[in-house]
This record gives C-alpha cells, sequence and structure tokens, in this order.
C-alpha cells in the first residue's frame, strides 16, 4: 500500500491563484494574525504530522475498529497516541478567534489543513471536524461564560465537540424533535432524550466531550420553530474549569458500518437518571437557525472529504498503475510486459481522477475563501461574497461527495481485481467516503436546498449573473493557445445551465415536484459548469508557477476537463427540465 504523500504543490498553487487567499491578509479581519507568508511552511509542517502521524493509522482504524464495552467506546491505541500528538500541535486552533487561544487564519487555511487530515485519516479526521463545526457554533450564538469555560480547551482538542440533531423518529426531518429541556431555575436545564448518528459522541482520546443538543422547553411551538440549542458536557465543570463530575449522558451503543470504522457512531442517551444538565446556545427557539451556522460548515467539510479521499485513492492506483505489468502497450516492444499506466484507457481513467481532483480543489478553496471575505469585507461586497458561499455550499457538499464515490470506483477499478481485495488499501476509501452523500443532508436535500432557497435568490440573480461571468471567462479563454475548444465547450455548457436555469425559475414556483424532479441534475449540471470556469482559470493562470512541468501539468488537466467531462453538463438539461410525470406515473405497487 501506497503512503500519503500531501499534494502540497498543488494545494498552494490553488489557495494563491484561484482562492486568493493571500488577499484576505488586506482585510481588517485577518490583518493583525494573518501573514501570507506563513501559509507555506505551516501546510508544510501540518502535511509532514499528517504523513508521518496520522496516516499511519488509517488501516488500523479500518481493521481495529472503535468498540463499544458497557458503555465506554474504545479506539485503536494508535488513534489515541496521534490525537494526543495533534492536541499538542495545537493546529485545530489555527483559523479561529485569537480571543480564546486561536490563530486568527482565515478559514480557507482550516480547511486546507483539513484536507491534510482528511487524506491521511477520514475516521480519525471526523473527530477534529465535528469539533470545529462544534467550536464555530458556540463562538456565534453562545454567551460570555459559555465561550470562556469551553473555547479555549475546543480549539485545542483537549476538549471534542458533537453534533445532536437526529433522533429515531427524526432524520432529515428535525422538526420531529422530541428531547425535552426543563428549566431548572439557575439558567441551566435538565435534558432528556435520545440521539442518534453522533460521530463520536463517545470515546477515549478526549478530556472531555461537549454536546451541541437539539431540545424543546416547555410550551415550545411544533416543527422546527420550537427548538432550542444546548451545551451538555460530557463531565461538568469543577470551581478549577476542568472535567469533574460525570454528567447524565450515557451511549447505549455504537453502530456498525459499510466504513469509517475508526469513527464511532453513537447512540446517546441523555437523562436516564434525572436529566442531563445543559445551557442553552443562544436565545430560546433560535436552536435551528445557530445549528446551521455548524452544518453550513460541516457540509463544507464534507464536500472536502470527497476531495481528500479521491486525492489519496487517486495516489494508491497512480503508483500501482505504475508498477504493475500487463499486457503489451501499443508501440510498445513484442513479449514484453508493458506498465498499466501505458494503456489508454487507464491513462483515461488517471486523467478523470485527476481533472476533477483539480476541479474540487478549486471548488472547495473558492466556497472557503468566500465565507472569509463574506465575514472581512462590508457592504455590497460582503453581500456578494455572501450569496456566492450561500450558492457555493450545496454544490460544494453534493457535486464533491458523489465525485468522492466516482473516483474511488475508478480507483478500484485501476487495480482490477486486486483492487477488490481488502490488503491493497483501494477497497477502503471507497467504503469510506460512501457516507459523504449521506450525512450533513443527503444528496437530494442539498439538491432541494438548490433549486428552493439558493437558485431563488434575487430572482435567480445569483446564479444567472455568475453564468454571465463564465461567458466572458470564455471568451478569454478562447485566446489561449490550444484551449479553443474547451473555450467553446464552455461558452455551450453556460448556454445550457441558463436555460435549464430559465425553466426552473418559471416553472418551479408553480410546480414545485417538476423544480425538485430536477434538482439533482441541476446540481450536477451547474456544478459541473462552475468547475469549468474554474479550471478555465487554472488554465489561464498555470504560467504563474515558476515550475514549468507543473504549469504544464495543469493545462493539460484544465484541456481534459473542458474537452471530455465539460459537455456531460450539457446533457442533463433534458433531465432537469423534463418536470415529474414519469417520476410518478407509475404507483408503488407497479414499480415492485
Amino acid at each position: 500500500m501506497s503512503d500519503y504523500t500531501p499534494p502540497l504543490k498543488d494545494m498552494l498553487f490553488i489557495l494563491e491563484h484561484i482562492a486568493g487567499a493571500g488577499d484576505l491578509a488586506s482585510l481588517d479581519r485577518f490583518s493583525e494574525s494573518f501573514d501570507a507568508a506563513m501559509v507555506e511552511p505551516v501546510l508544510e509542517e501540518v502535511g509532514r504530522f499528517m504523513a508521518e502521524v496520522v496516516a499511519p493509522t488509517n488501516v488500523d482504524g479500518d481493521t481495529i475498529m472503535t468498540k463499544w464495552v458497557d458503555g465506554d467506546v474504545i479506539t485503536p491505541d494508535s488513534f489515541k497516541a496521534a490525537y494526543t500528538q495533534y492536541v499538542a500541535t495545537e493546529f485545530g486552533s489555527i483559523p479561529f478567534d485569537p480571543t480564546y487561544g486561536g490563530g486568527g487564519f482565515p478559514w480557507v487555511i482550516g480547511v486546507a489543513i483539513q484536507e491534510l487530515m482528511t487524506s491521511a485519516n477520514m475516521a480519525f479526521s471526523l473527530c477534529p471536524l465535528l469539533t470545529q463545526g462544534a467550536i464555530d457554533a458556540v463562538e456565534h450564538h453562545a454567551d460570555d461564560d459559555l465561550k470562556n469555560a469551553y473555547l479555549p480547551k475546543m480549539l485545542t482538542g483537549q476538549w471534542s465537540g458533537t453534533m445532536n440533531l437526529s433522533e429515531p423518529q427524526a432524520g432529515s426531518d428535525v422538526g420531529a424533535v422530541a428531547t425535552k429541556a426543563e428549566p431548572v431555575g439557575d439558567g441551566s436545564y435538565k435534558i432528556t432524550g435520545q440521539k442518534i448518528w453522533i460521530t463520536y459522541g463517545e470515546h477515549d482520546m478526549a478530556e472531555n466531550i461537549v454536546h451541541l443538543v437539539l431540545a424543546r422547553t416547555p410550551g415550545a411551538p411544533p416543527g422546527t420553530k420550537g427548538i432550542t440549542m444546548f451545551l451538555v458536557p460530557k463531565f461538568m465543570l469543577d470551581a478549577d474549569g476542568k472535567p469533574g463530575e460525570k454528567n447524565d449522558v450515557s451511549c447505549v451503543s455504537i453502530e456498525h458500518k459499510l466504513g469509517i470504522h475508526g469513527s464511532p457512531t453513537c447512540v446517546l442517551s441523555f437523562g436516564d437518571n434525572g436529566g442531563a444538565i445543559g445551557w442553552p446556545v443562544g436565545d430560546e427557539f433560535t436552536g435551528m437557525r445557530n445549528m446551521f451556522t455548524m452544518m453550513n460548515n460541516a457540509r463544507l467539510s464534507v464536500g472536502l472529504q470527497g476531495l481528500a479521499i479521491s486525492e489519496r485513492a487517486y495516489q494508491l492506483a497512480l503508483d500501482y498503475a505504475i508498477e504493475r505489468k500487463q499486457g503489451t502497450a501499443i508501440g510498445a516492444e513484442r513479449g514484453v510486459q508493458s506498465p498499466i499506466i501505458e494503456h489508454a484507457d487507464v491513462r483515461r481513467m488517471l486523467m478523470t481522477q485527476r481533472s476533477w481532483i483539480d476541479a474540487m480543489r478549486c471548488l472547495i478553496y473558492t466556497n472557503a475563501a468566500t465565507i472569509d471575505r463574506s465575514k472581512g469585507l462590508s457592504g455590497e461586497e460582503a453581500e456578494h461574497e455572501r450569496e456566492m458561499a450561500d450558492l457555493l455550499i450545496p454544490l460544494s457538499k453534493s457535486l464533491c461527495t458523489d465525485l468522492g464515490n466516482e473516483l474511488t470506483s475508478i480507483a478500484v477499478q485501476i487495480f482490477g481485481g486486486m483492487g477488490y481485495v481488502e490488503e491493497t488499501g483501494a477497497v477502503q476509501h471507497y467504503r469510506d467516503i460512501r457516507i459523504g452523500a449521506i450525512y450533513e443532508g443527503t444528496n437530494g436535500i442539498q439538491a432541494a436546498d438548490l433549486v428552493g432557497r439558493k437558485l431563488p435568490m434575487r430572482g435567480g440573480g445569483v446564479v444567472l449573473d455568475h453564468l454571465a461571468s463564465l461567458d466572458v471567462k470564455a471568451k478569454e479563454l478562447a485566446g489561449l493557445d490550444g484551449m479553443s475548444v474547451f473555450a467553446s465547450n464552455l461558452e455551450n455548457a453556460v448556454a445550457s445551465a441558463r436555460s435549464a436555469t430559465s425553466w426552473l425559475l418559471e416553472n418551479g414556483s408553480t410546480d414545485i415536484n417538476a423544480a425538485l424532479a430536477g434538482s439533482s441534475p441541476y446540481l450536477r449540471m451547474l456544478g459541473t459548469v462552475v468547475c469549468g470556469g474554474l479550471m478555465a482559470d487554472l488554465a489561464m493562470k498555470a504560467d504563474l508557477s515558476d515550475d514549468t512541468d507543473f504549469a504544464e501539468a495543469k493545462k493539460v488537466s484544465a484541456r481534459f476537463f473542458g474537452e471530455q467531462i465539460l459537455p456531460t453538463a450539457s446533457g442533463l438539461h433534458g433531465a432537469v427540465t423534463a418536470g415529474a410525470d414519469d417520476l410518478f406515473a407509475l404507483s408503488a405497487k407497479q414499480l415492485a
């Protein structure tokens, strides 16, 4: 099995020239704490740590797994050792507020750090990922007492965090949450209920676990309008602010899953012995809105998982394709076996992986940078960045996790029969990433969000304005040597996306099912077109690299995308505009 090699040159180039991360240092929000010159040494050190310390634990997580023993969750020994070292590095604090011990770097740098950790070990990375989402929610919505008590240790990772939404009867339908919160009289509440699908809800790596729990107070209105968020620690804090008496929270089981075996997915019970003590995060009945702070953070991070695991699987498949000899390639000496990388179909698979990975990295990093700019700018400029961040979130989450499934499957295919064998490692990545399209809002929900909430922004103006900017980009690209076909394809794809967008705007308000029926193909179409624009940027800026081989590789990757992947977007137009009649033409009995 191949070791993990952090793709630092790719990451740094896209951060600087596509996402514009270095320019963020000029914004007041980051000017005092962020030095763009520090990005490269920071990522080099993080990459070294993830490759040397975290990546070797990946197989342990898959084979040793986490175990549930009488309410305790036991992680592999290598996980505990790696986590202790991770906490000591304080890498997790880099993109957070210096007030609580953070480094004050932009979120896009935090996302790059997440990529390195996720590629090294996705199951391990979920603990810091959920913690960072919880930090974001507490920082934005909690009172100062809670912030001061919990954030410093959460930033380092000494204390981890969780998100508690789902219940047995309330999965995607969060409005059906039934967990109760009864006021004690001193500002705290007693929480009673059960939560499911809680990632790292119980484990033995952190000193404390900070649960963010959605619950209903007495007399709360039904649905999502009656939900409040509470902070419920595993251990109550003593007079010195240290973990003391155990709270009334227990792990009653963990799930046995297809992948990410090293990450415990817990069923938590709150209040079996009178009530777990918790404190409100934000005002009463603002829980759903406040949780979305955490969920949007997490959705971008889940999209990143599609990129990170595709990168790891690609590296594995590329190494195998170089080493594995089978058959004689066209033009090679007869009777002499060639490395399979010399066969055209294997090259096609590798280029599909390589090109989409470049596109995903451009998309994810650009999305993160728009979030940073939306917080660092003001007025119309900030509003424009907020609109783009909101539009890109469902694209990043859904497109990249769908591609994670597809590209890790291609990696297994490159291995051939050996890819189907566990020992080669290829199939673990295929199993691990399958959850990405499901959790943090299924990709179907993301598509519904795209057509139901994001497309109507400014009457469709956000999407249509961006498509207009891609028309300009296509004309610029046409002047670049070797890119005329890409430029023409981009223009055609934009025209198809504009037509599909107009159809949804015209028909979606009067026939919601018609819009929902076309939502998933529309997300794939729009995501592919947006990536086409980003890959055009990559082609036009490749020569900014002082490495001619690197620059040429990026141009070829961009051209492959523009000529062989981008045309698929126009082919989705019919599915977007078909309406819902055929989807509902057969009864459930007829579908049997």
